[in-house]
C-alpha cells in the first residue's frame, strides 16, 4: 500500500514539474520509459510514449550519435548534461541516476530538458565547454584511441551490466565479433599509419550498422570488433552481421595480399545465449566467443 501512494504521489509531482522529464528503469531490457509529463510531451511532440525503449525515445528526439552517448553514461551509472537542440529551440539535457534506498531492487535514470533561455549566451559557452571537457577525460578511459569504439575493459563492463539485466528478464544477449581478415598482411604492405585509418573506416561501418542505440560495439584487440545486443533470435543476428559484413566489403578499401578479395573484409562469429548466473558466466560466454 506504501509503495502504490509514493508511486501516485510521484506520478502527481512530475507531472505537475514545468520541466519536460521522462524516467526509465534501466535494470531491465531496453530500459522502458516508466513515467514522463505533459511538458514532455509537449516539446517531444510524442504521446504514449511510456514502456518505449528509453535509447529508441531519444535518438529519435536528437540523434543517433547523442543517443549511442548517451547509452554509454546510463551504463556507467554516470550523471551528464547535454545542450540539445529540438525542433530549433536549445535545451540542455539533464541525466541522473534516481537515489533509492540501498536494498531497493530497482535502477532508475531522471532526464529533463532545462530551456537555456535562462542564462546569458557566455553561460551556456562555459556549460558547453565543461560538458565537452567531461566527456573527453571519460572517453579518455573507455575508448579505444584509434577507432573511438569501447575498448576491451569497459566493453567488459558493458556487457557485465547487460547481462545482470537479461538474467533478471530472463532473456538472451547476444555477441558477434567480427575479425579483419589477412590483418597482418595488410599492416605489413600499409604500414601503421593508414592501418589505423584503415581500422577507422572499419569501425564507423559498425557503428553506422547498429539497430538500436542501445546496441554496443567495442574494439578489443588489433583486428577484432564486438557487437553486443539483446535477442532472441539467432537467424536475426547473423542476418545483422551479415549486413555489416558486407558494409565493410562495400569500402571498398584495397588489400592486395587478401586471400579472400582485393580488398578488406571480415568474418565473423555469431553467439546467442540466454543470460542466467553471475559475472562469470559473463565471462564465459565472451571468451567462447573471442576464442571462437
Amino acid at each position: 500500500m506504501t509503495k502504490k501512494l509514493q508511486r501516485k504521489l510521484l506520478e502527481q509531482l512530475i507531472r505537475g514539474c514545468a520541466e519536460p522529464m521522462l524516467v526509465a528503469q534501466v535494470d531491465s531490457a531496453d530500459w522502458p520509459v516508466v513515467l514522463c509529463n505533459p511538458a514532455f510531451e509537449a516539446i517531444s511532440r510524442a504521446h504514449s510514449i511510456q514502456k518505449q525503449p528509453f535509447a529508441d525515445v531519444i535518438e529519435k528526439l536528437i540523434g543517433r550519435e547523442l543517443a549511442l552517448e548517451i547509452s554509454e553514461t546510463v551504463r556507467a551509472s554516470q550523471e551528464t548534461s547535454l545542450a540539445v537542440d529540438l525542433f530549433g529551440r536549445e535545451y540542455l539535457l539533464v541525466l541522473r541516476p534516481v537515489q533509492l534506498p540501498v536494498d531497493s531492487p530497482n535502477h532508475f535514470y531522471v532526464a529533463y530538458w532545462r530551456g537555456a533561455g535562462g542564462g546569458t549566451n557566455v553561460d551556456g559557452e562555459i556549460h558547453r565547454e565543461l560538458v565537452k571537457a567531461k566527456r573527453r577525460i571519460r572517453d579518455l578511459s573507455r575508448d579505444d584511441p584509434v577507432t573511438g569504439l569501447l575498448n576491451k575493459h569497459a566493453f567488459h563492463d558493458v556487457l557485465v551490466h547487460d547481462w545482470a539485466v537479461a538474467a533478471r528478464e530472463h532473456s538472451s544477449l547476444a555477441l558477434v565479433a567480427f575479425q579483419l581478415e589477412d590483418f597482418a598482411a595488410y599492416l605489413e604492405v600499409f604500414g601503421r599509419h593508414a592501418t589505423d585509418s584503415c581500422l577507422r573506416r572499419v569501425a564507423q561501418a559498425v557503428r553506422r550498422c547498429l539497430r538500436r542505440a542501445s546496441d554496443v560495439a567495442a574494439r578489443v584487440d588489433d583486428s577484432t570488433m564486438l557487437v553486443l545486443a539483446h535477442a532472441s533470435s539467432e537467424a536475426g543476428v547473423t542476418e545483422f552481421a551479415a549486413k555489416i559484413a558486407a558494409a565493410v566489403k562495400e569500402l571498398g578499401l584495397h588489400h592486395p595480399r587478401s586471400k579472400k578479395a582485393r580488398h578488406v573484409t571480415v568474418a565473423y562469429r555469431v553467439a546467442v545465449v540466454p543470460a542466467d548466473g553471475d559475472e562469470r558466466n559473463a565471462d564465459v560466454f565472451l571468451r567462447s566467443v573471442l576464442e571462437g
